[in-house]
């Protein structure tokens, strides 16, 4: 697909982007950038190969910027990233795609997007916007879960397990290097070291570079989040087995005398005068009951149940 930046994006056709009247974004691929690529006259030659894609970046050329990028999908942090390469210099810029996911950013800037003072820089940050546009409410809704997750720790009467925090610290985990990768990248086109952006038009990828800060911070903060209720789900596991074992010993405590007993009197002596007494069994009874009562009424008063 073809566009000039005028007020927005506008299609067009590949004659009327090598016109030169307006600067351009392209989206090709792989296979059409190899037929086009020396009608750009951007002085390299890029063999883009998906498989070789493994993050983004920006690097400087002499006539060029040249790049990758690698964006995990936001419906599946954890799966294949969305991959695909660009060509830029002071005229434009080309995309390579075999993805279709670029087709659907440019036609969304072009549907959503309009400039007073169009320029190459402006689009490049719609474009950069654009990938990172849901994570605000993505990393919202992560918290709001985990505050759930949390009240539910609290909650003596709920079962929860660590299956789903572990699944959130794992995509937060991909966020935070998704987001350092394009916080590099925003810092290598503001130092625009081709000047193939105009130097007052650089503050676009500043502005860029500090959201994603801001995304990063927060995804950071989120991931702590996660280590904490890690560490009070532990916390709860290590109070219920101390009151497991608290109840034990009590139950323990309570029936070693009464076990004494039963042995004491299990034992075939031929003269114990309790054996003929008629007060004897009720004694025994009586006895046994004084000691639960004795040992229960100790075990509350120490706090112990």
């Amino acid at each position: 697909m073809y566009y000039l930046i005028k007020s927005s994006l506008t299609e067009c056709t590949a004659e009327e982007v090598h016109k030169g009247e307006y600067k351009y974004a392209v989206s090709l691929t792989p296979e059409e950038w190899q037929k086009q690529q020396s009608s750009f006259d951007m002085g390299i030659e890029l063999d883009i190969k998906p498989n070789d894609i493994h993050n983004t970046k920006a690097e400087v050329n002499y006539d060029s910027l040249t790049g990758t990028f690698s964006v995990p999908s936001r419906r599946n942090l954890c799966g294949d990233d969305y991959q695909y390469a660009f060509a830029l210099d002071e005229k434009g810029i080309v995309f390579i795609d075999s993805t279709g996911v670029v087709d659907r950013i440019l036609k969304r800037i072009a549907r959503t997007k309009k400039w007073r003072v169009p320029c190459l820089e402006r689009c490049i940050y719609d474009f950069l916007e654009t990938i990172i546009s849901r994570d605000l409410n993505l990393l919202e809704s992560y918290e709001s879960e985990l505050d759930e997750i949390e009240d539910d720790m609290m909650n003596p009467e709920t079962e929860t397990g660590l299956a789903r925090v572990n699944e959130i610290r794992s995509d937060l985990r991909a966020l935070r290097v998704h987001y350092e990768q394009l916080i590099d990248f925003g810092q290598e086109l503001q130092e625009n070291e081709n000047n193939f952006f105009q130097p007052e038009n650089t503050r676009y990828f500043r502005l860029f570079t500090d959201r994603v800060t801001r995304l990063h911070d927060t995804a950071t903060s989120l991931r702590d989040y996660t280590m904490q209720l890690r560490d009070m789900y532990h916390t709860q596991i290590d109070v219920k087995q101390n009151r497991i074992m608290t109840l034990l010993t009590v139950v323990t405590s309570i029936f070693m005398p009464l076990t004494l007993i039963v042995g004491w009197y299990g034992m075939n002596f031929r003269y114990m005068p309790e054996l003929n007494a008629k007060w004897g069994y009720p004694a025994v009874i009586g006895v046994s009951l004084l000691i639960i009562v004795c040992g229960l009424w100790f075990f509350k008063k120490k706090k112990w149940l």
